[in-house]
């Protein structure tokens, strides 16, 4: 087929086979990371649907328009294979880019962990089975002040498993206000519903008093459940019930105080005036009974949900039975570890990547900026001051000054991010009227070099 002119098909008879097409020359370059199985299933697919189409009256079908369509589809396919990306669009916790990123030292040590035998579940002391994430438990404790804590896969899987454990078929009251949707499309009230809870709203979208939920507590109530609005605020006519509050209604009436804070904020930097944000702290100070929340927002670790609270709650949440499904594995287990520690030895500020990144001044900003625009003289490109944002549904509506480089070319703003995310590490940035923009603050200052030389290939 290589050696053909590209003709048109005239019969059925003239599409080559999946097997020679599959051998083509031009999808040899795919094979090492989509393998010759799937391109060989690629291949099929288009060969079928073209077929289909010249049967019902396509008759423009091509060799080349063969070749085209089926690399294609294999483009496509290689958009979708997991590779590290610069994130230039200004969100530091971005959760279509992998939320938090993990620092290289704490990357190396769980390599040196996970890439052999480990003792996950042994105990090197006795020489008998162990149980896996002992240390991380009693780290989270530690840190969060609390009687007791343990970890599963997300804090999704957190709450569904607090509910489930101490809530099934019983009722666990909400305010109307806190029915949030969270990323993914998942929804607080289903999350109740699968976990086997009741659910009982009280008071209204905008306004929910202690007195609504005291008139909601009865014989059938277990829990009372707050939901941290994350990801969105509300402003005018509003009430919101303290927690404190809610944690003497709780003891009153002998049901569970649950706390679904969700970022994991323990502390902002000195200098960074970010309002509206409950920490963890404030949570257990508050009252709450168990309180929960994501290792990948602002804690800055990975994907994990962490629960922290009283030790006879917790002892049950890891004796139901669904805990092995939502449980981690090892390479979660030694990062959260070295996470939980820095935030105990107080370097979380200098050992956690997004925390590195927040508290970047402006001023070190614009020295990269100017060394960027003096290796490409001859872009048009101009730094202009811009607001970051926290982002991974944490601090709605607040940012932090940054700075970012202004970019313009001969096509569109569109077209210039689009040629940059087809970069070789692609390079995400975002569309500002005219002009397409790299943040610097989410840029880390390493890879100042590869923007260079991008820029350089891409911007006419």
């Amino acid at each position: 087929m290589a050696n053909k002119k590209s003709l048109s098909f005239e019969s059925l008879r003239d599409f080559p086979s999946v097997e020679i097409l599959a051998g083509h020359d031009a999808l040899m370059p795919y094979l090492d990371i989509l393998t010759r199985p799937l391109v060989v299933e690629t291949v099929k697919t288009v060969i079928a649907d073209l077929k289909k189409q010249f049967k019902d009256g396509e008759k423009s079908v091509t060799e080349a328009g063969l070749l085209a369509a089926v690399t294609s589809q294999l483009d496509r396919l290689m958009t979708l294979n997991l590779e590290a990306v610069i994130n230039g669009s200004g969100i530091v916790i971005h959760t279509n880019l992998g939320r938090s990123p993990i620092s290289e030292e704490m990357i190396t040590r769980a390599l040196a962990m996970t890439t052999g035998y480990s003792n996950l579940e042994f105990n090197l002391a006795t020489g008998k089975r162990g149980k896996r994430g002992i240390l991380v438990e009693k780290l989270l404790a530690t840190l969060c002040g609390t009687e007791s804590g343990t970890i599963v896969n997300n804090n999704a899987a957190a709450l569904f498993v607090i509910l489930n454990t101490l809530a099934n078929r019983r009722q666990v009251i909400i305010s109307r206000g806190e029915l949030v949707q969270i990323g993914g499309g998942f929804r607080i009230p289903d999350i109740m519903a699968r976990s086997g809870a009741r659910l009982v709203e009280v008071g209204t979208t905008n306004r929910t008093t202690l007195e609504d939920y005291a008139e909601a507590v009865s014989d059938k109530t277990c829990m009372i459940l707050k939901v941290h609005r994350s990801n969105f605020t509300q402003e005018g006519f509003v009430e919101e019930t303290p927690l404190p509050e809610l944690a003497a209604l709780c003891r009153k009436h002998g049901v569970i105080l649950t706390h679904d804070l969700g970022s994991g904020l323990f502390a902002f930097p000195p200098g960074i005036k970010i309002t509206g944000e409950p920490d963890v702290h404030e949570s257990v100070r508050a009252g709450a009974d168990l309180t929960c929340f994501s290792g990948d927002k602002l804690l800055g670790g990975v994907q994990a949900g962490l629960i922290a609270g009283r030790a006879d709650l917790v002892t049950k949440i890891k004796k139901n039975p669904l805990l092995r499904a939502l449980r981690c594995d090892k390479m979660v287990f030694s990062i959260t570890t070295q996470v939980l520690a820095a935030y105990l030895k107080g370097t979380q500020f200098e050992d956690i990547p997004i925390w590195r990144m927040i508290n970047i001044p402006v001023t070190e900003l614009k020295k990269r900026g100017e060394a960027i625009q003096k290796a490409s003289p001859d872009k048009d490109m101009v730094l202009v001051a811009t607001e970051a944002y926290l982002g991974g549904g944490t601090t709605p509506g607040q940012t932090i000054p940054s700075l970012a480089l202004s970019l313009r070319s001969k096509i569109s703003p569109t077209s210039l991010a689009k040629q940059f995310r087809s970069y070789s590490p692609p390079i995400i940035g975002r569309v500002d009227k005219e002009d397409f923009l790299i943040d610097l603050r989410t840029v880390p200052p390493e890879k100042d070099q590869l923007l260079i030389e991008a820029v350089g290939k891409i911007v006419k």
